[in-house]
């Protein structure tokens, strides 16, 4: 299954539009380049709903908010929407402030999004149930483990049947879902925690297999979440004495353009959780 999805995305060589933040705009990029995808960022208000048009899924990131691009954001979702296009928020920080959650609630609220992709803390602030984010990352309290698998994979589900949307959350265990079925990905290194912009990278890359995989919405999400951590292993595995942060970032990116559908199937630890029907 996942094979077809990566070699969907080389196939198709989608053209996503990134209105993202600025910390982490240039990995975003490559990583798209890296999976088969093109890049393109556009956050000015005046030109983004024509770039919008011309791509096939627009993946807003609110990570670094100002008062330019929330209308941006607004006016290129609503084309994508109305064009019919992969449309993708990652509420970066929603909890931390006002701002951030107020934004990110406005944009669900106007626009109907295919996948909303956060941490566990991020999500929990937007569903009001009292997300703890430290800063833009989540807060250990809220942190997804076995113990308490079955009780997040609920809130989730509860979520995605509210919104309408795929929820994809990331962590040591991520769990990729829609209102009637979930899959649970344990691929990954904690070590990836420590770049900062991995989960921005994840949301292009859902984008881009989203957009070349429209039939197949939650198997495509998955997928790519299940290729980013592969490519944490992968890249982990290639450092060496005297490397860092820096160093894995860029093996994460490479292990994503070298991967094949081979390694992907071979190396996935993904399990799809069956729903009422299907038990």
């Amino acid at each position: 299954m996942l094979k077809k999805y990566l070699k969907n995305v080389r196939d198709f060589h989608p053209l996503i539009h990134n209105i993202t933040n600025y910390v982490t705009v240039n990995d975003v990029a490559n990583i798209l380049l890296a999976c088969g995808a093109s890049p393109i960022m556009a956050d000015e208000p005046e030109e983004a709903e024509e770039i919008t048009s011309i791509c096939n899924g627009l993946n807003i990131n609110i990570g670094t908010l100002n008062s330019r691009t929330i209308p941006a954001m607004l006016a290129a979702g609503k084309k994508a929407e109305e064009l019919g296009h992969v449309l993708l928020l990652d509420p970066v920080g929603a909890g931390a402030s006002r701002l951030r959650t107020d934004t990110a609630l406005n944009l669900i609220n106007n626009i109907q999004f295919d996948v909303i992709r956060g941490n566990i803390s991020e999500i929990k602030a937007l569903a009001k149930c009292g997300g703890h984010t430290k800063g833009v990352d989540a807060d250990a309290k809220d942190e997804i483990q076995k113990d308490n698998l079955e009780q997040a994979i609920s809130f989730i589900q509860t979520f995605a049947k509210e919104t309408g949307s795929i929820i994809a959350v990331t962590g040591a265990i991520d769990i990729v879902a829609d209102k009637d079925t979930a899959y649970v990905i344990q691929n990954g290194r904690a070590e990836m925690g420590k770049i900062t912009g991995t989960g921005c990278q994840l949301s292009g890359l859902i984008t881009a297999f989203l957009a070349a995989n429209q039939q197949h919405s939650l198997e495509a999400a998955a997928t790519a979440v299940t290729v980013m951590g592969i490519a944490g292993e992968i890249g982990w595995s290639y450092m060496q004495t005297g490397d860092g942060n820096s160093t894995y970032r860029n093996r994460i990116i490479d292990a994503v353009y070298h991967m094949d559908g081979d390694t992907l199937e071979k190396m996935a630890k993904i399990r799809k959780i069956a729903t009422k029907e299907e038990a």
